[in-house]
């Protein structure tokens, strides 16, 4: 299941049932999980570890050199989950001294020319569409959705469930739950058919809707909002994951 023209380096684990395209390069220290399908002209490059029952179509280039001028050939990794479908021209670059890693989950999808830069944390059932950029150390949560030609500045923190409409920008933080569009990128309500699809009930959408109602859009401004929140909502999973974010956030929120 290996072409005859690929190129395999020394120091390369293979997993079992595992389909190699001609023409592809894979470098020394990868490794490739079980029933993973690699496409034409692909380049896995040094130090990246791929999960099993992956696919990367043609012409992707998983864990090159970042796009950073402070990158000194220090050794770092790009480790890609399982069950992760890569398409056409995707680009993924490995860590720097920072991070020492870049990292994409289980379950996701990145559709065809999707750059991820150095350093950047990929959650679990992402899916980022066409054209969509990632700058360096960016983190996603999980079940995040970039529609087409988003792009993420650096150092931004996407939230869990959290949805982005095509061909805007970010460059403040998302929280989790929410749909975000416009220029300059604003709150634009709950993500409620994500939401939905992924069995959050009623109640606990009639709460994301509540606090951040509360947050974005009523009179207090933000420091106040987030201390309503705390007052009028109790302890929940929810509940502490989104004020967890908001009072994490480094670049503010959008």
């Amino acid at each position: 299941m290996i072409h005859e023209t690929a190129i395999i380096s020394d120091n390369v684990k293979i997993g079992k049932n595992v389909s190699i395209g001609p023409y592809s390069v894979i470098e020394k220290n990868v490794s490739l999980g079980d029933n993973t399908i690699i496409g034409n002209h692909v380049t896995i490059s040094t130090g990246t570890h791929i999960g099993s029952n992956c696919n990367i179509l043609h012409s992707a280039s998983i864990g090159a050199i970042p796009q950073d001028l402070k990158f000194n050939n220090e050794i770092t990794s790009t480790y890609i989950g399982d069950n992760t479908t890569i398409r056409e021209f995707v680009t993924i670059n490995r860590g720097t001294e920072a991070l020492k890693r870049t990292s994409v989950g289980s379950n996701c999808l990145l559709m065809a020319y999707v750059h991820i830069a150095h350093d950047c944390i990929v959650g679990d059932n992402s899916v980022l569409s066409n054209m969509t950029t990632l700058g360096g150390h960016v983190t996603l949560g999980d079940w995040v959705s970039l529609a087409g030609g988003v792009m993420v500045h650096q150092f931004c923190n996407i939230g869990d469930h959290s949805f982005i409409g095509a061909g805007y920008w970010a460059v403040q933080d998302v929280p989790p739950y929410i749909l975000a569009a416009g220029t300059p990128l604003k709150f634009g309500g709950i993500n409620s058919v994500g939401l939905k699809r992924r069995g959050f009930s009623i109640d606990d959408r009639k709460l994301i809707k509540g606090m951040y109602k509360k947050y974005f859009r009523s009179d207090l401004n933000r420091n106040e909002a987030i201390k309503e929140l705390k007052n009028e909502y109790s302890d929940s999973e929810i509940s502490s994951k989104i004020i967890t974010f908001i009072e994490s956030t480094n670049r503010g929120i959008i």
